[in-house]
């Protein structure tokens, strides 16, 4: 079957139109069988990971002002590995833990892989769960001035999120997916 739903949408031709360090976006022409002709545009992005860090019966959130939405928000400590070596999703889970949020965790478990918006996005995700938590030292990156650090009960990220106060998506699917899994 996915053979069959390769070939439903194919790339006729493909162009780069922007592309930094972090993103590269291009326009694909694209056809299908029946002659269909289109385009679309499509952003790659590495993949990332979200960490839920669990302490009980609270959990670490950070909070950082996000440029395209113009304002600080509440979400998981999550990031990406950048330059040529290969993506770890465990590694990266520990690094950014550590760099966000100064901790360690002694127990990891791995929760799902998603696609963050597969629309118009090849970008996927790593959830984790991190336990056993223990106090290191913070080291953001440039890009991650201001960042600020909060631990908080499960239950007020619970009425924060259905209040609309938590509006990272990644952020809600993640507690959710974990939740539902039993792992919170």
């Amino acid at each position: 079957m996915d053979d069959q739903q390769q070939d439903e949408i194919f790339t006729l031709d493909t162009k780069v139109v922007y592309q930094n360090r972090w993103m590269t976006v291009r326009e694909d022409s694209i056809g299908r069988e029946d002659g269909y002709r289109g385009i679309y545009g499509v952003v790659d992005k590495p993949d990332f990971v979200v960490v839920i860090a669990l302490e009980g019966d609270e959990v670490y959130m950070v909070e950082q002002f996000r440029y395209p939405v113009k304002g600080r928000h509440l979400e998981f400590p999550q990031g990406a590995k950048e330059g040529d070596a290969e993506f770890e999703p465990l590694a990266v889970a520990k690094a950014e833990l550590r760099e966000e949020c100064g901790l360690v965790a002694s127990q990891w478990f791995a929760v799902a892989e998603q696609f963050l918006a597969f629309g118009m996005c090849s970008q996927r995700y790593h959830i984790f769960v991190a336990k056993g938590l223990s106090q290191s030292s913070q080291d953001l990156e440039e890009t991650e001035q201001g960042l600020e650090v909060y631990k908080m009960p499960v239950a007020e990220l619970e009425r924060k999120i259905l209040a609309g106060d938590i509006m990272d998506a990644t952020t809600c699917n993640a507690f959710g997916l974990a939740r539902l899994k039993g792992m919170i």
